[in-house]
């Protein structure tokens, strides 16, 4: 990976589709950084950051919205020995970023003391910035964004007459970049990008109707799934819910599909959390060197994976990012940090301020063909989950209650549709039971995992 830096030829010019240059947010975050240093401050940090995009919108093979964002920002963050204040700005001119300090000042001033406050140590500074190769600007205009939205939903309609109707499909290209520095010797930026295309169509009339929605989400847009490829999902989707029933009360196994197993492994993230470890409002606190997950389980965390969506040389404070098994042979190695929680804890910051980097949770029994299909089949009889209904999760104490829909399934095969249930269990017992972890791998942003098969939950019907 060679180290970042922004190409001699577009170094005093913006890139595409930008109106500032990595210079310029340089000079500004100097003003800022040099302006707090007049007023007394003891440290101080500043990032400037720009971004813009397109999304347009049609419904029913009509354009509906078409929308063309542009902001930029520069915030300050100013320290009084162990006080901080925060402030920010839209206006670059040199009066308003000197305005923007002050305030950041004044409230650092009147602000109680925090001895935990502060920039992390300089020797956790990143020093090497490698290029991941995250920006990848989409050059379209709105009528080929709208054509291809039109792509996607007509797929969808046409998939089968069962497609009655449509809440729309959307197409999305957005970039933004940034520059950030303080006082303890952090200096770095990149750009990025992200872009998208998704659908959600209705299958069914009268009272059974049934709605579903898919999309391709990507840093090039080059990698992209067809419209039509998203528009047909979606659709089988929808239609595969149709004539869904109520069931009895049971307990059972629960399968999580891919992106709701995504959900699982966020739960453990902010239950390892600084955040919520030093607040005592974890259910995993003091879990380090313990058991928390079945010894098939890993997780491991990889800042540098090139065009990850969780990928970054650096986290929010500067603080370099690695490699590392946040939970090896289900036992937990590691917290995720900043350096104002780790220094609550009594620990080093793990360089997460600002979140996880590109988590993948694997079992060491997942062999290739344990798809979709072999993970039902070691469902048995039990409960597939395809959506969850509110955010029913009590970090405290780990219980766990959310409204689901999905599929029953008896002798490894799906036997029907079914809604208007809740899923039920604790966050631990959840994790520790864990029996399997599916082929079918599915990135949903910063967290990669297969379909999830929970031994044992409870499932209240009618």
């Amino acid at each position: 990976m060679k180290p970042y830096s922004m190409p001699p030829t577009t170094h005093d010019k913006p890139l595409p589709g930008f109106s500032h240059s990595r210079a310029q947010f340089e000079a500004l975050v100097d003003s800022a950084l040099n302006h707090a240093k007049r007023l007394g401050a003891t440290d101080a940090a500043a990032q400037a950051s720009e971004g813009c995009g397109l999304s347009v919108s049609v419904r029913k093979g009509e354009l509906e919205n078409v929308e063309r964002n542009r902001d930029k920002s520069l915030g300050v963050t100013v320290y009084v020995g162990n006080r901080r204040g925060n402030a920010s700005t839209s206006d670059f001119s040199e009066a308003a970023i000197e305005r923007t300090v002050q305030a950041a000042f004044d409230i650092a001033r009147f602000t109680a003391e925090d001895p935990m406050a502060g920039l992390p140590e300089e020797e956790r500074i990143a020093q090497q910035q490698p290029d991941l190769d995250l920006f990848h600007p989409w050059d379209i205009t709105s009528e080929q964004a709208a054509q291809l939205a039109l792509r996607c939903e007509s797929a969808a309609l046409q998939t089968d007459a069962g497609i009655t109707n449509s809440e729309g499909a959307a197409v999305s290209a957005q970039q933004s970049h940034f520059f950030s520095a303080h006082t303890h010797g952090f200096r770095g930026g990149y750009a990025s990008s992200r872009h998208s295309v998704s659908v959600a169509p209705i299958a069914g009339t009268g009272e059974d109707m049934q709605r579903d929605a898919w999309y391709s989400s990507m840093r090039h847009p080059n990698e992209l799934a067809s419209p039509e490829v998203v528009g047909r999902y979606a659709a089988e989707r929808a239609l595969s819910r149709l004539h869904a029933r109520k069931i009895r009360t049971v307990s059972c196994p629960v399968l999580f599909e891919s992106p709701l197993a995504a959900g699982l492994l966020g739960g453990l993230v902010h239950a390892l959390s600084g955040g919520a470890l030093y607040r005592k409002s974890s259910f995993l606190l003091d879990s380090l060197g313990k058991q928390v997950l079945p010894a098939h389980i890993q997780v491991h965390e990889d800042p540098f994976v090139m065009r990850g969506k969780g990928s970054s040389p650096f986290d929010d404070e500067g603080v370099k990012t690695q490699p590392r098994d946040i939970i090896r042979d289900g036992q937990v190695q590691g917290y995720f940090l900043s350096s104002y929680s780790a220094r609550k804890l009594g620990m080093q910051t793990t360089g997460n301020s600002g979140g996880s980097h590109n988590l993948v949770m694997r079992s060491t029994h997942t062999r290739g063909e344990d798809d979709l299909k072999a993970m039902l089949k070691k469902l048995g009889t039990g409960l597939f989950v395809i959506e969850l209904m509110g955010q029913g999760i009590n970090y405290v104490t780990g219980d766990y209650s959310r409204g689901a829909s999905g599929f029953w399934v008896e002798k490894g095969e799906i036997a029907y549709p079914v809604q208007e249930i809740t899923i039920a269990g604790n966050m631990k017992d959840m994790l520790m039971g864990i029996d399997a972890i599916g082929s079918d791998a599915y990135n949903y942003g910063a967290k990669t995992i297969g379909s999830v098969l929970v031994n044992r939950m409870k499932v209240a019907g009618a």
